[in-house]
């Protein structure tokens, strides 16, 4: 039998494995087992990884091991991440490993004052943690210098490029030195993030660890049949009504509006237990509502996959999509939320008759059948249709498209004398011209006074 790796067996320093201590890690994960060297060697490395198997210690491990002291004010490293949740929450991760190290760390992001961000960078900083928004931003006002950056980290590209964020990152790559290691982590590999390393990678070495669309395996994934959203109320109710079992369950929906629908439905029923995060609530209100999670001062978080997507919350009891996602990574990505490191998970997914054909791409992506529950007897199937749910109603007798017959004929009567202007076209402005005598250009303005004394 295979002895498996722990943090003693890689190249770490004295301070790293005092912090790992405090944190009570023994055993690295295999991405963090297998990414260490070859981060280390200074090579570009792309690492594919499920969400939720470490990658961010994976990076920072080796980075930090080989970090020296300085007091100089440019940052050495620059870690882009697509959300503002995640960047506090990386920032938070680097503290904890470097407990006790000497290196200063900063996170900026948009929706906070720009200004406040500008002084501290410009104190010094070792390592920045920012959106690519945001990055630029300081970048062009000049406060922030790149030119120092020895190693570009960029995390969860995949999701970086859905959220359009490609044209920052290409300019962002062009104010940055030539000479540098770039380290990509991300869950999927696609077209736009192979064409990303094909354009900006010199020879990288891959790391693939869980490869997107593998299951994971130890979390358990069941399935319900449901009418209707109220429906969908009336059972995730029932539900949470366990609340030993349901102790901390991240409900994913769709988009925003519904994210809205579903808290009024659930605080409601459950007062002083949810809370929501989508891209409209503000930065403050959705770092409490996470914070608030996190802690177990709320036992039910409910939102959209952007905002979750990469969030580090241990101890998720239950992942439930209120919907089931259209795409298979996505549904990837949700699940990835319980189950972290290594503990067990439960992920439930809700799907009316339209959203079965979504339930069959997911099978097939992972090549695995999702248990089908029974749905209790005693929950109330609700005949109450939301505004998306109602069928579109078509006038028969009112087609979209008119008929040659039914378009309006001609006017009944002549137009009057002064409507029947003649249309002078592109001439017009020529006969003007001729007229008046208007200068060839702008910048010819005797061109009239020569014209009169001729």
């Amino acid at each position: 039998m295979e002895q498996q790796t722990t943090f003693t067996d890689l190249n770490l320093n004295t301070p790293l494995y005092n912090a790992l201590g405090d944190l009570g890690f023994e055993y690295p994960t295999p991405i963090q087992a297998q990414a260490f060297n070859v981060v280390a060697s200074g090579k570009d490395v792309v690492g594919i990884a499920q969400t939720g198997t470490g990658k961010t210690f994976a990076y920072m491990l080796p980075i930090l091991r080989h970090l020296k002291y300085s007091t100089q004010d440019s940052p050495r490293v620059l870690i882009l991440v697509p959300t503002r949740e995640l960047v506090v929450q990386v920032v938070d991760e680097i503290e904890k490993l470097a407990a006790y190290i000497n290196a200063r760390v900063l996170g900026v992001y948009g929706g906070t004052n720009i200004n406040t961000q500008k002084q501290a960078i410009s104190q010094g900083q070792d390592i920045i943690v920012a959106t690519p928004g945001r990055l630029f931003d300081l970048a062009v006002s000049r406060v922030l210098n790149l030119k120092s950056i020895q190693k570009l980290v960029i995390d969860e590209v995949d999701v970086m490029l859905d959220l359009g964020f490609r044209h920052q990152l290409l300019n962002i790559f062009d104010i940055l030195p030539k000479r540098r290691q770039n380290i990509m982590f991300s869950a999927t590999m696609t077209e736009d993030v192979d064409e990303l390393i094909t354009d900006f990678f010199t020879k990288p070495h891959r790391v693939t660890v869980a490869v997107s669309g593998t299951p994971l395996h130890n979390i358990e994934q069941q399935r319900y049949d449901v009418a209707n959203f109220y429906t969908k109320v009336n059972l995730l109710e029932d539900l949470l009504h366990d609340n030993q079992t349901y102790n901390k369950v991240l409900v994913f929906v769709a988009f925003k509006k519904l994210a809205d629908m579903l808290f009024e439905q659930i605080e409601e029923r459950f007062p002083d237990q949810s809370c929501v995060i989508h891209s409209n609530k503000t930065q403050n209100y959705r770092l409490r509502s996470i914070e608030q999670f996190r802690a177990s001062e709320n036992r039910i978080l409910i939102a959209t996959d952007v905002m979750a997507r990469g969030l580090d919350i241990e101890n998720i009891s239950h992942v439930i999509n209120f919907d089931t996602p259209k795409y298979p990574e996505n549904y990837m990505h949700r699940i990835g939320r319980t189950g972290r490191a290594e503990q067990e998970g439960h992920a439930l997914t809700f799907s009316t008759k339209k959203e079965q054909e979504a339930i069959m791409s997911i099978e097939n992506y992972m090549d695995k059948k999702v248990e089908l529950l029974d749905f209790p007897e005693h929950v109330e199937i609700s005949k109450q249709l939301i505004e998306e749910e109602r069928p579109q109603i078509r006038e028969h007798n009112n087609p979209t498209k008119q008929k040659d017959e039914d378009a309006p004929g001609p006017a009944f009567h002549e137009k009057k004398d002064k409507n029947k202007k003649e249309n002078l076209g592109g001439s017009y402005k020529f006969k003007i011209a001729a007229k008046y005598k208007k200068p060839k250009t702008r910048g010819d303005k005797n061109y009239n006074k020569r014209n009169k004394n001729k």
